[in-house]
């Protein structure tokens, strides 16, 4: 049963989130519309660009959970007033890092999109839309870390209405910029990707002048970070980064498997992973509002309260995935072409499409419990767990089915259902296990 009470603090919390993280996920569809225009190579090389670039920024995206597990952890105990601290660690330590990384990855980009398909056309296409969503690493790593802080210091509007402004915005400047409007050159997947970027800088401007307007009393950019400080904001970053970056790179590996198997099956995975962010990320969303709930109950010292949360947030996740997954279970050739123009693609896309559909109310307790424990503190139980099911499971296993025997796109996503679902039962033994709980952030 729901408790009331506890369902209204955990949506506070978790429906600015999930407003954000969907208003993302409308963009990312959005573009896969627009995208989708330009023909099946298109998108299947937006589709592995974005799994590129998610795993090239993955160390610093890591900074997330180190920002929202320490701020968490300093509210429940008092210490308001070095409530940023860890969010100064985080800027600090992504300046020293993203320059650099962003002009080695700029002239790295052909040579990767090569590596993970040698498709001339998706090269033409990938090599472009990588490289513009390169130029915006360094406002991505910084995006991430301001969400865990907004949520730690429950002030998750805030990353509402950046979002909300700039993907809106974004919408108007990837159509011009892809399709020529206004009087500019048609820019093709490059002006997809450099409409994202753009979009998130706007966000981080807004980040950085709310944080300095509202929170200067939590010691935002007052003090230089300590050695301990970072030490700690390290120790507990690694890991989720390096989560992060298997996970990532996992799913880059997956397009390339894919793409083995061939090009139109790659265009309907990466629409199948689009639209099943539809109910991923209020799961995730979920997750990130519990966190903040069980870091705080943690900070007080009080376990069994900090476990009642999990349970109570994944009652609300799932009851939300069952209901936006309904439409996608019943009328997927509907839905699919909206994005696919080619029969033969929708036909090959469906039935995966439904089978992801039909699991995720189950998946999705796996994913609040993975960001809860992750907001405890417990990086490295995840990280190992995921990196050994992902990599050591399911990625031979869907070579196999896939490109070896032939078995296409079904198989794989039968596969990866599996994998997901595993996860799921191992977040749950160690969120009963409570090992979490005895983590000291």
């Amino acid at each position: 049963m729901l408790n009331k009470q506890r369902s209204k603090a955990i949506l506070a919390l978790s429906l600015p989130i999930i407003g954000g993280m969907m208003s993302q996920n409308i963009l990312n569809l959005v573009d896969a519309a627009m995208v989708g225009q330009l023909g099946a190579p298109a998108l299947a090389a937006v589709g592995l660009g974005g799994f590129l670039n998610y795993m090239c920024v993955a160390f610093l995206l890591g900074l997330s959970a180190g920002v929202q597990a320490m701020v968490s952890r300093r509210m429940g105990e008092g210490k308001t007033e070095q409530a940023a601290y860890p969010l100064n660690a985080a800027l600090l330590l992504i300046l020293a890092a993203a320059l650099p990384m962003t002009v080695i990855l700029y002239f790295l980009s052909p040579h990767l999109i090569e590596w993970f398909n040698p498709d001339p056309l998706v090269m033409e296409q990938g090599t472009p839309y990588l490289q513009a969503r390169f130029l915006g690493l360094i406002s991505l790593a910084v995006h991430f870390s301001f969400r865990g802080y907004w949520s730690a210091i429950h002030m998750t509007k805030i990353y509402l209405k950046a979002l909300l402004f700039a993907h809106a915005s974004n919408i108007g400047i990837s159509y011009v910029l892809i399709f020529g409007k206004l009087g500019m050159p048609a820019l093709g997947t490059y002006g997809a990707g450099l409409g994202t970027s753009i979009s998130i800088t706007l966000a981080v401007f807004y980040y950085f002048f709310c944080a300095m307007k509202h929170t200067r009393g939590y010691g935002f950019l007052t003090h230089l970070p300590t050695r301990a400080t970072v030490k700690q904001m390290i120790k507990t970053s690694v890991p989720s980064s390096i989560q992060q970056f298997f996970f990532a790179a996992g799913f880059t590996v997956l397009f390339w498997i894919v793409g083995e198997v061939g090009t139109r099956e790659l265009a309907g995975a990466n629409v199948i992973i689009n639209l099943m962010l539809v109910g991923i990320l209020p799961a995730m969303g979920f997750g990130l509002g519990g966190a903040t709930l069980v870091g705080q109950a943690l900070g007080k010292k009080d376990i069994d309260a900090a476990q009642q949360w999990g349970w109570d947030t994944v009652k609300l996740a799932c009851i939300t995935a069952g209901f936006l997954m309904l439409p996608v279970l019943i009328f997927p050739d509907l839905i699919l072409s909206v994005f696919l123009t080619d029969q033969s693609v929708i036909e090959i896309t469906r039935l995966p499409l439904q089978l992801a559909a039909l699991s995720l109310g189950v998946e999705c307790i796996g994913i609040v419990l993975f960001n809860t424990i992750n907001g405890a503190g417990d990086t490295t139980s995840t990280m190992k767990i995921s990196f050994a099911l992902q990599w050591i499971f399911f990625l031979p296993l869907a070579w196999f089915v896939g490109p070896y025997l032939g078995m296409g796109l079904t198989a794989i996503w039968i596969g990866h259902i599996v994998y997901r679902l595993i996860l799921t039962w191992a977040m749950v033994s160690m969120w009963q296990g409570r090992k979490w709980s005895t983590v000291e952030v």
